[in-house]
């Protein structure tokens, strides 16, 4: 009887270690590192990858306010209106299964990191679905939003989807930006530009940053309270991020909310601010998403919303809920499945469910990043 016993409590002992190691580990204040090996990667390949990287730095100048102002000085009054902050070099991180298993320069300074900011704002409009604030994303913003700024015959027709997807064509002024000056066309008259004819909501994917603007300043109606407040009480607190990071608008995007001035924040860097964040807090973002919204016995952000930012919009097979997709296999060596933040720059958070990896690049040559890529899932293959 005593053998059955002891028996009996082995099975059991063994079946709960079984549990264990089928849990994903997910890092406490000190993130764990793994030797590739461990992981049953190829050491050579993953070096190569590193060092790739640290070879292939943007090209975009180190003072910011200078890159901004190159790169958006054919836009009709442009100006920088929000905080800016000269970059670092590259730096980078990748995670397999949740381990640490390369990095390369400082992961913990705190960069601007432009558009990945769009993937962030994209998370407090989630947690507005799945508290009930949002009752769906079909729904017309101008039956959440107080004022003006969706009257009129077409911008009443924008829904919450059309802003997250960048297929609204909202047409207007916000924080004295003008949708038409934001990235007009190369070719013919600006006043032809500004004149013309809009696109019906829904119908044709644009790339703006007013209109993210407007996306955030809309969820700042609909939660009442900052989203920088939003973000670190729903996720970033819970995934363990640092106290490094922050979220800016601008220097006029104030507005009163319930008798008290909050700030508008941006959805990137375009006139300046967006996140400022390293990058190890980047891959604790990335983590949540590649565990279903998930940290730890939390869920954080609903599975449902985690699986609709991985669906094609109907006006770009490669854009979701402002996440960037692999759907037609731009980066050749990747599932199609994988999908992305990305900032100007070269900033990137990577999901790739498939080998359950996330990788963060910050300040990358765009056109090298499919060939580091490659040979990060080559090491794993």
């Amino acid at each position: 009887m005593k053998k059955i016993f002891n028996y009996f409590f082995l099975i059991l002992s063994l079946c709960t270690t079984c549990v264990q190691a089928q849990q994903p580990y997910f890092p406490d204040a000190v993130w764990l590192v793994k030797k590739p090996e461990e992981l049953k990667m190829n050491k050579a390949l993953l070096d190569s990858a590193v060092a790739t990287a640290l070879k292939s730095e943007n090209k975009v100048e180190r003072d910011l306010r200078i890159a901004n102002l190159k790169s958006y000085s054919r836009e009709p009054g442009y100006k920088i209106i929000g905080p800016m902050k000269d970059r670092g070099g590259p730096a980078g991180l990748v995670i397999k299964n949740g381990y640490i298993v390369a990095q390369w320069g400082d992961v913990t300074r705190v960069d601007m990191t432009f558009s990945v900011t769009k993937s962030y704002l994209s998370t407090i409009a989630g947690l507005a679905i799945d508290q009930g604030l949002i009752k769906n994303v079909t729904d017309k913003v101008s039956q959440y939003v107080w004022d003006d700024t969706f009257e009129g015959a077409h911008n009443t027709k924008v829904s919450w989807e059309h802003l997250l997807t960048q297929s609204s064509d909202w047409s207007g002024s916000l924080f004295g930006l003008h949708d038409w000056a934001d990235r007009p066309p190369r070719e013919g008259n600006i006043d032809d530009w500004k004149n013309r004819k809009l696109f019906e909501p829904g119908t044709n994917y644009e790339y703006n940053d007013v209109r993210v603007n407007l996306l955030a300043y809309s969820l700042l109606q609909v939660w009442r309270k900052p989203l920088p407040v939003v973000l670190k009480e729903k996720i970033m607190d819970p995934i363990g991020a640092s106290p490094t990071w922050r979220w800016f608008g601008y220097d006029n995007s104030f507005v009163n909310m319930d008798g008290l001035m909050m700030q508008s924040v941006s959805g990137g860097g375009h006139h300046g601010g967006g996140i400022f964040i390293n990058t190890l807090d980047h891959a604790r973002f990335g983590l949540l998403f590649l565990r279903n919204g998930k940290w730890k016995n939390q869920q954080l952000l609903s599975e449902k919303w985690v699986n609709a930012v991985q669906q094609p919009s109907a006006t770009n097979k490669n854009y979701s809920y402002l996440w960037w997709l692999n759907t037609e296999k731009q980066w050749k060596a990747l599932s199609p499945k994988v999908y992305y933040a990305l900032g100007y720059g070269g900033n990137y958070i990577i999901v790739d469910k498939e080998h359950d990896l996330v990788v963060v690049a910050r300040w990358m040559d765009d056109t090298k990043i499919a060939e580091v890529l490659n040979l990060i899932v080559k090491s794993i293959e």
